[in-house]
């Protein structure tokens, strides 16, 4: 009676912290989104696997429940295999390795096979475990031949990982191995003896502590991402507000007061949407509306096409534009584009702003038909270029690619791929 009150203590308690790990995984904000579906799945694994136990418990010697018996420890064998496997994903996905091309994978895959076909073949003899007619559970001669693979594949994700350390945080490092560990060790003594309870509780305490080291390390890498994010604003405020820009337009606003006084007052509003938006860009902290974006850019070219009337066109071909990007992105590659493209002696520039919807994500496309880009030049507006590409991969895991052409004017392609709602809050 003292026992089968300590096991129902031990999986009830199991039961609970798995549908907190569940909870967790699923709701805390700052795990990338493959950990957040790792996670899931594996307390979600763990939870089916201390039902199943709790299950195992409860029908434990009833003589009317070996049928039930029997299905409890065949989903039981199948649960345990998933929880082997689970590490090898995470090892190999944290060190940047494809599946299929992994040698590591493949052994390990060929070791579930063994165990598999032992598995099944286990269900029709006495061979590996079996239920009696009155409902009890009996091991076979082959049990621990049985469970030696999966044995073996925590060994060798073991090694794997020392020899992988290199590649891994050094929370990542320990996070594996204080998972790995001792579920090797509980595991190989259950080939032995009973103890069936305490390897299923071993594996979720332990996948808790991996848990938290690794939402931990994750947690460090969004307070830096924050950080960079911060420093980038303030090297925003730097390249975006030039003071030759304001100084020329308000010349230009000066001359048309007395030439044109309809243009300057629409070249008035046009520079103050400008500013507007600007500063309102500065100030953000989030992604921002490409319409909004689009609207900042009009504004802008507006201004410098009242500067440089018949030198500067514009074409805008725009049907896609229910996405999200980080603030002051389209508006600067605009600029980047007159100020590195123009020359006054030259002919006029033209500028092509495009969008389009693409598998998986949007794409912008800026062309220009003026100067030819240096990638060696390291002048302000390949600085912006930088800071724009850096802050697209931070905020939205976009990317920035330029593309110079031989004849003359240069191609830059933003890809940003399709986010939920609440990557962008």
């Amino acid at each position: 009676m003292t026992e089968l009150i300590v096991s129902y203590s031990i999986l009830g308690a199991l039961l609970v912290m798995m549908a907190l790990g569940v909870l967790f995984s699923a709701t805390i904000p700052v795990t990338d989104r493959w950990s957040k579906r790792y996670f899931i799945i594996l307390f979600s694994l763990l939870f089916m696997c201390s039902v199943a136990c709790f299950l195992a418990t409860l029908f434990w010697e009833d003589p009317r429940m070996a049928a039930a018996e029997r299905i409890v420890y065949f989903f039981e064998g199948l649960l345990l295999s998933s929880l082997m496997f689970m590490p090898t994903v995470f090892l190999l996905h944290s060190c940047g390795e494809k599946l299929k091309s992994s040698l590591l994978f493949k052994v390990v895959a060929a070791l579930l096979a063994v165990y598999y076909m032992m598995f099944i073949a286990g269900q029709f003899t006495n061979t590996v475990y079996y239920v009696t007619p009155d409902n009890h559970y009996l091991r076979g001669p082959l049990f621990a031949l049985w469970l030696s693979p999966l044995v073996m594949i925590l060994i060798l994700n073991i090694a794997g990982l020392i020899k992988r350390r290199n590649k891994l945080s050094k929370r990542y490092f320990i996070a594996l191995m204080v998972y790995l560990l001792p579920m090797t060790v509980s595991l190989f003594f259950h080939m032995f003896l009973e103890a069936e309870i305490y390897v299923v509780f071993c594996m979720v305490l332990f996948a808790m502590i991996m848990f938290g080291l690794i939402l931990s390390d994750n947690m460090d890498q969004f307070m830096r991402q924050q950080r960079e994010i911060a420093k980038q604003k303030a090297s925003i405020n730097v390249l975006q507000m030039r003071p030759h820009f304001i100084y020329n337009t308000m010349m230009s606003i000066y001359y048309l007061c007395k030439q044109d006084s309809d243009k300057a007052q629409q070249v008035t509003l046009d520079f103050t949407s400008y500013l507007r938006k600007n500063f309102t860009a500065i100030a953000s902290e989030d992604t921002v509306l490409f319409r909004d974006e689009l609207e900042h850019t009009r504004a802008y070219l507006a201004v410098e096409q009242a500067q440089h009337e018949d030198r500067l066109f514009v074409e805008f071909d725009t049907p896609h534009t229910q996405f999200r990007l980080p603030p002051l992105t389209l508006q600067p590659l605009v600029e980047n584009a007159v100020k590195h493209g123009m020359n006054p002696d030259g002919d006029p520039l033209h500028i092509s702003v495009k969008t389009r919807r693409i598998k998986g994500g949007s794409e912008i496309i800026v062309e220009n038909d003026g100067a030819r880009y240096d990638p060696a030049d390291d002048n302000e507006p390949h600085i912006a270029l930088n800071n724009i590409r850096q802050r697209l991969e931070t905020m939205c895991k976009g990317t920035l690619e330029i593309t110079p052409h031989e004849e003359g004017g240069t191609t830059v392609k933003v890809t940003i791929p399709d986010q939920s709602d609440e990557s962008f809050k």
